[in-house]
This record gives structure tokens, C-alpha cells and sequence, in this order.
């Protein structure tokens, strides 16, 4: 593909020759002459100035003299857009395949694919465009919107509702049970988790992640947000729109996440709180209290951001602390007792 067409797919002016052809895209370190290559990190700049690359797809004022640059407002995001140029995704052939099994009423698009083995509830609809791989078990009264991909073994519980573009990653379970249980002369009375959960549209969840169904009402995770995997996501939860979990994330029972949310890895959030919009909760963070829209908390328990960091640097001081405490002591133990009459 010519340079001069790839520029105008991703929205970048080209400082070099236009009629470069490319082939395809490779980190900095490994490219060669065929592949067009991203800098998106300054600190990558030398294996930028070094690499083999046939074009580098830069930012604005980035100069890397001698080489051809396709020069744009952010090269990640470019980088993202130049993949699905040179790389389609895998095609899949409409139809049902011979070995699935749809129960009564069920609907599926001319247009879309029900692969080897698939089991499809009673009354389930599956939009058009969409695509169920192999194994996928989706229960009765279940809803694909359009384009959605369920990628193998993927389990919808029964009225399940899923939006436009939902993409799930294998062996995601949406829609299971949640964890309620009333105590009762010591035993766990199960309270029956009666609501559905609800996936909007432009939702990506990672593969082994778990959406529990609510127990009256339901759980919904909001439009365009991007869920990693091994995710936990509790009953009667509401996350916002364009909110990002990431591996290993648990979010406990009725919690509220605002737009734009950010958890990062292994963090979490206990139940009944709100996270405000914009919030971002930093790794291993374990958020017990609600977090105001912009919030950053960070820590377990998580706390304000610029707290955390003074608590830390403190906490490294502690072992030099203790010697001067320690000295002081000692010194005052030598010194004896004050005479008589002296001033305390």
C-alpha cells in the first residue's frame, strides 16, 4: 500500500517520498523496509532514529531527520487505525450450523453466523451481522443486537441483553447469578437473583470474565466502555459509559461507576458506593468509600492520590526515624536524671 493512501486513511501529512509502498506494520526495534512503525513514547526516539522501518508514524514537532514520516495528531491512536488496513479480521459464512440446537421461537438474521454446536434458548434473537463461534450457549430470551461477536464457549444466561458491535472474549458469563445469601440459625438462605444484566452497545469484555445477573433489577454496563479479562462485575453493578476495568478487577454488589471510569489492575471497589465520573483508581487500590467525579485514589484502602504518594515517601523514612528516636532516647538515658533545683 502507498504511504500517500495509508496518510489519508489515518489522517497524517507525509514528510518524505509519498510513493512508498509498505506491507505492513512492525514494532521500531524489528521493522524493516517494508513496515510502517509508530513512535508514540519519546523515550523511544533512538530505537525510532535506529530502526529499519520504511515510514515511522509520528507526532506533531517530532523530527527524525532522514527518515519518512507520517506526521499526525497522535500516533497511537493512528497506529490503531493503520492495523485495519493491512489485516482483516477473520470472515465468517451466514447460517446456522448443522450441529446447533435453537429451541422455539428463536430468531437469527439471514445475515449472521450460529457456529458448530452453538445452543440457543427459546426465544432468542440474534441480530443481524452477528457472529456466535463454536460452543456458545446463550439461554431463553436472550438479545444480540447487530455485528456482535461471541467469540467460543461464551455463556449468556437467560434474558440477557446485549446491544450493537458486542464483542466477548472467550469464555465470558454474563448474566449469572449473583452472590446473595440471608443468614438464618447459621445457615445461607439463597435470595434468588430474579433481574437480567444488560450489555450496551460498543462493549468489549475479556475473556473469563463474569457479569452477574441483578437480583431484582439489573446489572448494566454502560455504552463503549472496554472490560479486560478474569473481570469480576457484580449484581444489580451500573458502570457508565466509556469506563475501562482492568484484569482482575472486582466490583462489588450495587456499586455506581460514572463516565469515563478508570480501574486499573487487580484494584477494587466494596459495594453500595459511587465512583464518580472521570475517577481513576490506581492498581491494587481497594476503594471503600465513594470517590468524587475526578477523583484519583490510590492505595488499601484507597485514598487520595497525592496522599498516598506522601504516606509512602514517609513510610520509606520510618527505619532512619526509629535510629534517631532510638539515639535520642540513648542520649537522654546517659544524661541521668535532672539535679535538684535545675530547670525542668
Amino acid at each position: 500500500m502507498k504511504i500517500s493512501a495509508i496518510a489519508g486513511q489515518v489522517g497524517a501529512r507525509i514528510v518524505g517520498d509519498p510513493e512508498m509502498e509498505l506491507f505492513g506494520i512492525a514494532p521500531l526495534d524489528s521493522a524493516t523496509g517494508r513496515d510502517l512503525a509508530f513512535l508514540a513514547n519519546p523515550k523511544y526516539r533512538e530505537a525510532a532514529r535506529v530502526s529499519g522501518a520504511g515510514a515511522i508514524l509520528v507526532s506533531e514537532g517530532e523530527s527524525l531527520p532522514g527518515r519518512t514520516l507520517l506526521v499526525c495528531k497522535d500516533p497511537y491512536v493512528a497506529f490503531a487505525r493503520a492495523i485495519g488496513l493491512f489485516y482483516k479480521p477473520r470472515q465468517f459464512k451466514p447460517g446456522i450450523h448443522p450441529t446447533a440446537i435453537l429451541g422455539e421461537r428463536c430468531e437469527v438474521a439471514p445475515d449472521a453466523c450460529v457456529g458448530p454446536y452453538v445452543v440457543l434458548g427459546d426465544a432468542t434473537r440474534v441480530g443481524a451481522g452477528s457472529v456466535i463461534e463454536a460452543g456458545c450457549v446463550l439461554g431463553a430470551g436472550c438479545e444480540l443486537g447487530e455485528h456482535c461477536h461471541l467469540f467460543p464457549r461464551v455463556v449468556l444466561y437467560d434474558g440477557t441483553i446485549l446491544g450493537n458491535g458486542v464483542v466477548l472474549h472467550a469464555g465470558a458469563v454474563i448474566g449469572s447469578d449473583g452472590f446473595g445469601y440471608a443468614q438464618e440459625a447459621g445457615k445461607h438462605i439463597k435470595i434468588p437473583q430474579i433481574g437480567r444484566a444488560v450489555v450496551e452497545s460498543d462493549v468489549e469484555i475479556g475473556a473469563n470474565t463474569t457479569v452477574d445477573r441483578g437480583a431484582i433489577e439489573e446489572t448494566r454496563i454502560g455504552e463503549g466502555t472496554k472490560v479486560d479479562n478474569l473481570v469480576q462485575v457484580a449484581h444489580n453493578v451500573r458502570i457508565g459509559p466509556r469506563c475501562l476495568l482492568v484484569a482482575q478487577v472486582g466490583i462489588s454488589g450495587s456499586t455506581v461507576l460514572g463516565e469515563g471510569v478508570i480501574f486499573a489492575g487487580q484494584s477494587g471497589a466494596v459495594g453500595h458506593i459511587r465512583i464518580g465520573n472521570g475517577a481513576r483508581v490506581g492498581a491494587k487500590s481497594a476503594v471503600t468509600k465513594d470517590v468524587p467525579d475526578g477523583g484519583f485514589v490510590t492505595g488499601h484502602p484507597a485514598q487520595e492520590h497525592r496522599l498516598w504518594l506522601k504516606e509512602r515517601a514517609l513510610t520509606g523514612r520510618l527505619e532512619e526515624l526509629f535510629r534517631r528516636l532510638k539515639r535520642l532516647e540513648e542520649s537522654l538515658a546517659s544524661s541521668g536524671p535532672p539535679s535538684k533545683g535545675s530547670p525542668q
